[in-house]
Order: C-alpha cells, then structure tokens, then sequence
C-alpha cells in the first residue's frame, strides 16, 4: 500500500447550496442517520429520468444550509443493479441533471468493518472529500468489539467520527466535522489510501478485500465477542422454515391485537368529537345546503377516515420497531423459500414488505430485480398485499362485527392480511404456469445483528406517516367527500307522499300542543325526504344502476355508491358510507351519531339489518382483493410502458375479488349467518 496526497478541497466560494451524499452499505444505519440529522425536514422524490427513489433533507450547520442526499444502500460502484447502479453514477458525477456530489458521508457499521471497508476503499479514490461516520458503535461495544478509531483514521486517511444514530451518541462531533468540511477547513494533511499498483480503478476485486482484510486486522479486537451464541440460538428458531413461520404469523397477529386494544380509546375519542362537532354545526346554521355540505359532505366525509389514525399510527410504529430490531430481515429469509414455490422471485418479498404501507413505492421498489419477467410479476401482484388505505376498511368491518372484543378484532385482521399474501402467492403460481412461464432466483439478504430499537428513529417515522395520510384526508378525500355529497344532493326531489303526510300531522299535534310528538312526527318526515333525495340523486342513480350487479353479494344500492367512488381511492368507501347512510341523521332534534352506530341502525327496505356478518365479511374480502387505485395504476404503466398490464392487473384483481366475495356470501347465508 501506499500513500498520497488527497488534491480534492471544498471551495468556500460555492454558488449553490452544499450537498452532501449519504451512502453506505445496506443494514448500516444509513437511514436512521439521515433522519437523526435531518429530523422532520426532508422529502422522498424520484430522480429525474428513473423510478429509482431518493430523500432529500436540509441539515443547518450555523450559517451553513447542507443538503443532504440519501443514495440508495450498496455494496460496490461496480454494482448491476439499477438503483446501486445510479447511486454509483451519482457519487461519480455521470449525470447531467445530477452533478457531483461536494462531498460523501459514508456510513459503516462497526459490527461489520470489513466488509463496509470495501466501499470506503472504492469513495476514497473519488474527487471528493469523504467522512467515515463509524455508527453503530454501541452495538459494537455490546459484542465486545474494540475498535481503534485513531489508527482507522490513519489506515483510511480520512476523517472517521465514531456515532451511534440510533441514540445520538456522537452526533454533535460529527455535526461540528461536517461544519468544518462545509466551511473549507478540512485539514490538507488528510490522505487516502490506495493499493500499491497505485491505480486503485484498476485494482482488482481481490486485491481491494486483501486490503481491508488487513485494515480491519489491524485496528479491531473481537476475540471477545459475546454475540454469536445467543444470536445463533435465536435464529434457530425465527428462521426455521416451520418455526418462522409460525413466529412470523405471532408476531403479526399480537401487532394487530396491539392496534385495536390501543387504538380504541383516541378512535372513540376522534369519533366522539366529530360527532359533537357535527351537532354543532347543525345547530348552529339554519337547514339549507351549506348546512348539509358542512355536515354531510366535509365532516362525516373527512372525520370517517381521521377516525383510523389512531390505527395506522401504531402500525406503523410497531412496524418501525421490528425492522429496527432485525427480526423483519429474518421473516423476509423464512419466507422466501415459500415464495419461490410460487413462482416469485427472492428480491421480491422487499417490495411485497413495503406494500403493506402502500403499492407505489413497493412498485417502484421492484426496479431492483434484474429479470423483466420476475420484475413483471412482482408487479403484477404485489397490489394484493394489505396497503394502509385498506385499513381504515378493515378496522370498519371488525368493529361492525366484533365492537367488543379486539381479539376476535385481531383474528380478522390476521386473517385479512394472510388471505392477501395467499391471492399473491397463488396468482403469482398461475402466471408461472400460464402468462409468464419461468424460474426464480433466491434471495441473497445480509441478517443485520439484533439490536434494541430506537424510539426516536420510530416517532420520526410514524409522524411522517401520518402527516401523510392527515394529508390526503385533507386534499384528496376531501374533495371526494364533497363530490360524493354533491352527486348525493342533487338534483333534489320534491318530498314524497308519506313525508308530506308526516309534516300535516305535525302541524296538527303543534296546534294540539303536543311539542314532543309534533318534533317526533317532523324529524320522522324530514329522513323520509332525505332518503327519498338520496333515491333520486345522480349518486342514487349509479347505485341503483349497479345494485343487480353486487345483489349477489350482499350489497344495496348504497355501498355500490361507495364502491363507485372508491375505485379511485378505496378508502374513500368509509367516508362515502359515512355520508350515505347518514343521509337524514342530523335532523336537529337529536344528537348526531357515531359513523359506526349510523352504520349498524342501516335497514334495507324489507326491515333487515343491511351490515350483516355475511355482508361485512363479504365486503371485507372484497376490499382484499379488489383493484381500487387509479395513482397505482398510473407507476404500473409507467413501469411496464404499456396500458396492457395495469388494465389486466385491474380486471383480474377485480373479477377476483367479485367471485371471492360472492362465494363468500352465499356461503354464510347457506350456514345461516346473513
């Protein structure tokens, strides 16, 4: 090996703003870095050209504004894969719409210096300054590793900050570094090391880990280390093709006991205040449309989905927790051999794991498998795996059917989650044999060390979440809710007969002095002129148009509005049955109602409850599988360049989910339970 002098300097004379690329290997805690630097202020967007996805935050170092550039994780500058690829031309400065970065933080997991080393070797030999933030470094001293950071400082010629991200352990240090860096005052002595041909780009890749081999020699001592024996015990059993498996399957369905024993009293407490909320508005404007667009339209609209943040908060804090802890990298181990049975490939349980927040970046995720035909399929049902926006669905259904027991609550959840990976997995065997014939590859995943989770890492995350979802209930449901409430209150209708009969007795028993009765009489009259508006409405219509159609399922004409609508967004069907069959609640003589109690007093015109068991579940399966995206459809043909594929994802999911409700139903009512 040896030395020479590091000519790369930064200019304290820039014209635009410092950026700052952030990369490392995968399981390094380049994520939690990042969001412990840049907490709240950043924002994910693609780069320009590819669906390859990228953060982008701003860091204040004093006067200095930093952005600061999270690169997707890899291994080697001399990756095939797509993303690893384009980070790997980014550091390098191949593209035109993305110039070089001024400078690279690379992060390294003290756990596994010498395989990190082998990228550090690669980013030292680039035109930029570098800085080694060491993390994980308490995790290190837990195993009894030592690590002697002045002489890596030394070996690699380069500032190296040892931090811990996850507790914040080092962060100010390494904050005071980068402000030196930005600021040009990194010190001239520092020097990178390159192999002894002194041509590092040609080195080859035996030659690179010969060297960190020896680096990691010479500043670690891990003959001490305490982790391997219980961690092995562990892994024994958490990856076990049986006994995963069925870990997997507990852990799932405590978390889903978790969400409903949790969630209840803030989801009682969000209901209780629309609904007050509601009164309120109703008292306080005379009867008219503004009254009813308030009321109908925004609130019932919007506070039917704020009701399920509660929920999908703790999912997703939950869910943060256990990536945190390693134990997700295990589950994705233990199921990709199950999946290969399938017809899917290994690097697809990624994108099915992240679908389960949302189907578009789990779509645009899939990029980083090789083949077009394992691409394509993974693509093509990764749609079925249970997205946050069917939740609020789910959590509806469940409390229609079990109000009282989150057990009962939890079995349905698990349920609903284990019948949209099966559809997955099945489809995915079907397309093997038939549409997409072909082999798979298995998956090749690095098991990241046990660690305790981070608390800070998971708020941050679950904040942004749901700053998201409050998001959309706030611009894109909202505007649904207001159409909805538009097509369901026009074109008004004349009060029919029965109502009309109504208001003369009220009249008559006002001129009685029967107050209570004349109140009883009047409020009777106004919900018989409100559901016959409704009958007649243009959102009437369309119900009524489709109502032979989902009959057989177990559905009125009334959640066939709600299944029009949330064709675009499926969500939407809470908010729509929220304003549907609320239609003539708030009659200003009494309270208005919880979305769910609304829900349970719905009556078909025959008397009958309309939200049996038979109906729920059947509507549940439904929402399982049905294709109710359009934004998903719109990456699918962005990613196969073709409407052929999201128009057939769309008329399979949907036949699917037709049939699978309707043997549903029909199944219940023969065992009774309709």
């Amino acid at each position: 090996m040896s030395r020479s002098r590091n000519t790369a300097a930064v200019s304290p004379h820039r014209h635009h703003a410092f950026t700052l690329a952030l990369v490392g290997n995968p399981n390094s805690g380049k994520t939690t870095l990042f969001n412990a630097l840049t907490g709240l202020r950043a924002k994910t967007a693609n780069f320009a050209g590819t669906t390859v996805e990228r953060k982008v935050g701003r860091l204040r170092l004093g006067d200095q504004q930093v952005v600061l550039v999270d690169l997707p994780g890899l291994y080697s500058l001399n990756s095939s894969s797509p993303d690893e690829r384009l980070a790997s031309d980014v550091l390098q400065g191949r593209l035109a719409e993305h110039p070089a970065p001024d400078a690279a933080l690379v992060v390294v997991d003290a756990t596994n210096l010498e395989r990190n080393l082998f990228l550090v070797s690669q980013l030292l030999e680039l035109d930029c300054p570098v800085i080694v933030a060491l993390n994980m470094m308490d995790m290190a001293r837990r195993d009894g590793i030592e690590l002697d950071v002045e002489q890596l400082r030394a070996e690699l010629g380069c500032v190296v900050m040892p931090v811990s991200a996850r507790s914040g352990a080092g962060l100010a240090e390494l904050k005071r570094e980068l402000a030196r860096l930005v600021g040009g005052a990194m010190p001239e002595s520092v020097a990178h090391r390159k192999p002894e041909c002194g041509n590092c780009s040609g080195c080859s890749f035996q030659a690179r880990y010969d060297w960190t081999e020896e680096v990691s020699t010479r500043v670690m001592d891990a003959e001490s280390s305490r982790r391997s024996a219980w961690t092995e015990k562990i892994d024994e059993v958490v990856t076990h093709p049986v006994a995963g498996v069925a870990v997997f399957l507990m852990v799932m369905m405590a978390l889903f006991a978790l969400i409903f024993w949790a969630a209840k009293i803030p989801m009682d407490l969000i209901d209780h205040l629309f609904a007050t909320v509601g009164t309120g508005v109703t008292a306080l404007l005379p009867d008219g449309d503004l009254q009813s667009m308030l009321v109908n339209g925004v609130i019932a609209g919007v506070g039917g989905i704020l009701i399920f943040l509660p929920q999908i908060c703790i999912l997703f804090f939950a869910l943060s927790l256990l990536e945190d802890t390693g134990y997700l990298a295990r589950a994705a181990f233990v199921m990709d051999k199950v999946m290969r049975r399938f017809g899917l490939p290994g690097k697809a349980f990624v994108p099915m794991l992240s679908a389960h927040a949302c189907a578009i970046p789990a779509i645009l995720s899939a990029r980083v498998i090789e083949n077009p035909r394992d691409r394509l399929v993974t693509i093509l049902i990764t749609p079925l795996m249970t997205c946050s926006a069917r939740i609020p669905v789910y959590a509806m259904v469940t409390a229609l059917i079990f109000p009282q027991s989150p057990l009962k609550a939890a079995l349905v959840f698990t349920g609903a989650y284990a019948i949209g990976i099966l559809a997955a997995l099945g489809c995915a065997l079907l397309f093997k044999h038939t549409l997409l014939p072909g082999g798979t590859k298995p998956l090749m995943i690095e098991l990241p060390p046990y660690r305790l989770p981070g608390l800070r890492v998971a708020l941050l995350h679950t904040l942004d979440r749901a700053k998201m979802f409050v998001k959309q209930a706030g611009t894109v449901i909202l505007v649904i809710s207001l159409a909805l409430w538009a097509l369901s209150h026009y074109p008004q209708s004349a009060p029919p007969a029965p109502a009309l009969a109504l208001q003369a007795q009220a009249a008559q028993l006002d001129q009685a002095g029967d107050a209570a009765q004349a109140g009883a009489a009047r409020a009777a009259a106004n919900r018989l002129t409100a559901q016959y508006s409704l009958q007649h409405s243009f959102a009437g219509q369309i119900g009524h148009a489709i109502e032979p159609l989902i009959r057989p399922l177990g559905y009125d004409w009334q959640i066939g509005i709600g299944i029009f609508s949330s064709f675009a967004a499926r969500e939407v069907i809470v908010s729509t049955l929220a304003i549907v069959y609320g239609v003539g609640e708030d009659t200003g003589d009494t309270p208005r109602t919880s979305l769910y109690d609304t829900l349970r007093r719905a009556q078909r015109t025959d008397g009958s409850p309309v939200f049996t068991t038979a109906t729920c579940l059947s509507l549940l399966v439904f929402y399982i599988l049905a294709a109710q995206c359009l934004s998903t459809q719109v990456v699918v043909r962005r990613e196969t360049n073709s409407w052929k594929w999201p128009l057939f994802q769309i008329a399979y999911m949907s036949g699917l989910a037709y049939v699978a409700a309707l043997l549903t139903y029909q199944t219940l009512r023969w065992l009774g339970c309709a």
